[in-house]
């Protein structure tokens, strides 16, 4: 029973290659289906080419023996057969010229070529009843037109299928058996000689065939595998940004030509550089890998997904019909990421964002197209891992406003746009200033102030963080140099200038051009900061301790693994967030929160700043708490650097301090 079962699937198998046009059906070596669907998208080229020149043919043939036909008692039958046929045939070949005007497509399905060998029988039936019903009552002369038309069909027939054996024979078998049938039913031996004549016709014919499709399957076989080495990403075995330019082209293309709409998806893996910081490029290659296998397993069998960029994937989904069908396999997508990924004996946990566009709403180039794929995948990111977004209108405004921004922050450090304010440290046992924190900020020209929410992003995505960063460092050096031996300044680091090999060495030349001590530098970095990027910042972190620089660790509390942090880094201070000054008088956790990580701070050694005091019941709170130092409006709001000398001098605020 189960060896019929296996019989009956293999014997369904090789019929649906069969009648697929596949060539392994007749004995080549068998292909994948993406191979098997590029050497049908060539066969159907070729037919498409010559389709329009032989309907033309069965168009003129019809009427030749409709004509050779005229007095014959069969006239009336072989007119409407000729009619019939030839109108067939011009509307075949008319929609054939259609799809040729169409990009030619680079994969073909079985179900299409199913349909080409059903139509080759059609059309070969259709000439096999010639003979049949007309050659015994036809005279001599419509005897010898009959002969040609079907030994030119025959010829033309193995012409047009020649690199598809199967459609060959679908064609020419019902004409090859017509002839036959009429052969049989004269006694005359002359018809046996074309009887063996027409066996050996067709022998020859098929042969040729036969050797023509082998060698035409193999030829493309070789041309394929020539051109995956220049569309192929080497690492993935996707294909590349060259692909999928060529795959884009030939969508936009379409669309003009038949109006036939498509979807863009665009994705973007998160925190793939934190996979190749933490466990080193091999890993981040072989993440790649697997992201690349789930990806392709979550589309449609014509559709690949193209690797574009580092960690940048993207899919053409063609013959769109809803645009639920492009969320669907964008959902898809997202749903991949939900099981581990198993490497080098961990299993490692990702996920990806992404952006979709649909043509032509979204754009008709591929300029338009892949910027709003870049702007729709922007908010995608910005709304947090996993999260699918359609362009919109809005996001064109938004992503017209970003570019504008970022164009002119590239140049605000040259034209002076760019400066510093302090905000300053209170200690609260020495009742007096001990330093200031360096906040950036923008005048715009014509936007006016920008707040530092707005543009530092800009500035990370585009690296231009990197020259902003020396910059502020520089400035800030610059200032402190005019202050008091006592007084120190605390800067702002990004997660993205911890990537810059170079931010060392810019730290060690801005305190050597300004001549002050490194102990009276600060950096201060965010909590949340260390949790995506702990592998690269703990070595620059240690070489600032070394250096002398001091260390804090802004915005406590907020993050996941504080305690994890203050026990491995070597931070000097650490800045309670605001969020937990503002509440801790009227919410009982939040006093206990802050009571608890002073006391925890104590007993590392390590002092501890207070954000956001803005009473004296806040203030008067944290002296008895023995927190060290606090910072907020209550103290001074942030001041130019010329107001700094002023403000350590101001009565008013000593007058705070001893409060």
């Amino acid at each position: 029973m189960l060896l019929g079962s296996g019989m009956r699937t293999q014997l369904t198998s090789y019929f649906a290659r069969l009648f697929a046009g596949d060539m392994s059906a007749f004995g080549s070596p068998a292909t994948d289906d993406a191979m098997a669907g590029h050497i049908r998208a060539e066969q159907m080229s070729l037919v498409l080419g010559y389709s329009v020149g032989i309907m033309l043919a069965n168009a003129c043939n019809a009427i030749v023996l409709a004509i050779a036909l005229w007095h014959s008692p069969d006239w009336k039958l072989a007119l409407i057969w000729a009619v019939v046929v030839a109108v067939a045939a011009i509307a075949f070949g008319l929609q054939s010229h259609a799809s040729r005007r169409i990009t030619k497509p680079q994969f073909v399905s079985r179900r299409a070529m199913h349909r080409l060998v059903r139509n080759a029988f059609v059309l070969g039936a259709a000439w096999g009843i010639v003979p049949v019903a007309f050659f015994a009552d036809a005279s001599a002369g419509g005897q010898l037109v009959i002969t040609c038309l079907c030994s030119g069909m025959l010829a033309g027939g193995a012409l047009a299928f020649a690199t598809i054996p199967i459609a060959a024979i679908a064609f020419t078998a019902p004409i090859f058996v017509g002839i036959a049938i009429c052969l049989s039913r004269d006694g005359d031996p002359a018809y046996v000689l074309v009887a063996i004549l027409v066996v050996v016709y067709g022998s020859v014919l098929l042969r040729a065939v036969f050797v023509n499709s082998l060698s035409f399957a193999r030829r493309v076989m070789r041309q394929v595998e020539a051109e995956r080495t220049v569309r192929q990403d080497p690492l993935t075995l996707l294909p590349n940004r060259f692909a999928f330019n060529e795959t884009l082209d030939a969508a936009l293309k379409r669309l003009a030509l038949s109006g036939e709409e498509f979807a863009v998806l665009l994705l973007d893996l998160d925190r793939f550089k934190e996979i190749n910081d933490k466990f080193g490029h091999p890993a981040g290659d072989e993440f790649l890998v697997q992201v690349a296998s789930r990806l392709q397993r979550c589309t449609r069998a014509a559709e690949h997904v193209a690797r574009i960029g580092g960690d940048e994937f993207a899919l053409v989904m063609a013959n769109l019909a809803r645009p639920e069908d492009a969320l669907e396999i964008a959902e898809r997508f997202v749903a991949a990421f939900a099981e581990p990924f198993p490497i080098e004996g961990r299993e490692i946990l990702g996920a990806t964002s992404v952006g979709i566009v649909l043509a032509p709403r979204d754009g008709n180039t591929p300029l338009d197209v892949m910027k709003n794929a870049d702007t729709a995948l922007y908010r995608a990111k910005k709304a947090g891992p996993g999260t699918v977004c359609f362009f919109e209108e809005a996001d064109d405004k938004a992503s017209r406003d970003r570019k504008a921004l970022q164009s002119d922050l590239a140049g605000a450090i040259a034209r002076n746009e760019l400066f510093l304010v302090f905000q300053p440290f209170l200690d609260l046992g020495e009742n007096r200033i001990t330093g200031f924190e360096a906040l950036l900020r923008w005048q715009h020209p014509s936007r006016g102030l920008v707040p530092p929410s707005e543009f530092i992003p800009v500035a990370e995505e585009t690296g231009l963080i990197h020259e902003i960063g020396e910059w502020v460092i520089r400035r800030a050096c610059a200032t402190l140099a005019d202050w008091p031996e006592e007084i120190r300044v605390a800067v702002n680091f990004s997660a993205a200038q911890f990537h810059n090999t170079g931010i060392l060495q810019s730290i060690v030349q801005a305190l050597a051009d300004a001549k002050v001590s490194p102990s009276r530098l600060e950096i201060e970095i965010t909590e949340s900061m260390l949790l995506s990027k702990y592998g690269s910042a703990a070595s620059i972190l240690n070489a600032l301790l070394q250096l002398g620089v001091t260390v804090a660790l802004d915005d406590f509390g907020t993050g996941f693994s504080s305690l994890t942090y203050l026990r491995k880094l070597p931070f000097s201070r650490i800045k309670i967030d605001q969020s937990f000054i503002r509440d801790m008088l009227v919410q009982p956790d939040c006093a206990a929160i802050v009571k608890s990580v002073i006391s925890l701070a104590r007993d590392l050694n390590i002092d501890v700043v207070a954000e956001g005091v803005e009473t004296a019941d806040q203030l008067e709170y944290l002296r008895q708490i023995s927190c060290d130092e606090v910072q907020g409006y209550l103290i001074s709001r942030p001041v130019s650097a010329d107001a700094v000398l002023k403000l350590l001098d101001t009565k008013k605020l000593r007058a705070i301090f001893a409060a």
